[in-house]
């Protein structure tokens, strides 16, 4: 449930709420949304962030009348630089204290780098990268102030290892697992828990899209594709533990271990190999 007592071994944080909230960003389908289950599922306020208003819409209203919380709906677009602090200010003026900052919002093109759209690239890293950052810029001092407070970065096993015709959005995740995992380290003292979920490819609107431009990925083994749903779930318990990496399924478990243990030479090649029979 998200009832919970002030964080030990500290007199300045404060007392955590009977019902804590959380922020929600990309909740209006795939992995984000099924996360907003989730934490509805626990107990948990909701604040949906995502462009398309009617999608959050309909799925506040589902989570109210299940779970009986509180679901409070932004439309925004992350990419753009204002949106974050812009987000901040209309939570304050509603007195909305954000106790989880999940970042899902992201974004994925697919194909060469020297035939990839310049605004393609800066597509995913205005959203990815600058979007994230801004919504931890905006939230976690707040929490540090609190003495308590949680945040679920929603990156990829891209993240650990280069991946040909994906390399700004394998470059973008990395960015997301070295910045959780360097905060996770220097926030422990603030009693602020920060977690990556680094999931592999997942059932979602975001694969149906790269499929429709490359038939590849259509073709992939059902042991290769992650539920959404299950991933998820290992997600949301990673974050209320406190974890700081979490992948679900064994074979991306051991995708990730491969891309931390092999020589960097010998992952190239076979990042290489692996996207050349999906061109």
């Amino acid at each position: 449930m998200a009832r919970a007592a002030a964080a030990p071994g500290t007199d300045q944080a404060q007392a955590k709420p009977a019902v804590e909230t959380a922020l929600i960003t990309g909740a209006s389908s795939g992995i984000g949304e099924a996360l907003a289950g989730c934490f509805a599922g626990a107990g948990f306020n909701l604040v949906l962030v995502a462009r398309r208003t009617a999608l959050l819409e309909a799925l506040a209203e589902r989570l109210r009348g299940a779970h009986r919380i509180k679901v409070w709906v932004l439309a925004a677009d992350l990419a753009q630089p204002g949106a974050p602090a812009a987000m901040a200010a209309q939570l304050r003026r509603k007195r909305v204290a954000v106790d989880v900052l999940v970042n899902c919002a992201g974004v994925l093109s697919q194909g060469g780098f020297a035939a990839m759209p310049a605004g393609a690239m800066t597509g995913m890293v205005d959203l990815n990268v600058a979007g994230l950052t801004l919504m931890l810029a905006q939230f976690v001092p707040a929490m540090c102030k609190r003495g308590h407070g949680r945040v679920l970065n929603v990156a990829s096993i891209a993240a650990f290892q280069p991946v040909p015709t994906l390399a700004v959005y394998a470059a973008t995740k990395a960015y997301v697992l070295s910045l959780t995992e360097s905060l996770a380290e220097e926030l422990k003292a603030s009693h602020v828990t920060v977690t990556a979920l680094c999931p592999g490819v997942t059932a979602t609107p975001m694969l149906s899209h790269a499929a429709d431009a490359n038939a590849a990925l259509s073709a992939l083994p059902a042991l290769l594709v992650g539920d959404v749903a299950d991933v998820a779930a290992l997600g949301f318990a990673a974050c209320l533990r406190g974890d700081v990496i979490a992948v679900p399924g064994l074979v991306n478990q051991a995708a990730t271990a491969g891309g931390r243990l092999l020589p960097k030479w010998l992952l190239r090649r076979i990042a290489g190999l692996v996207s050349r029979r999906l061109q």
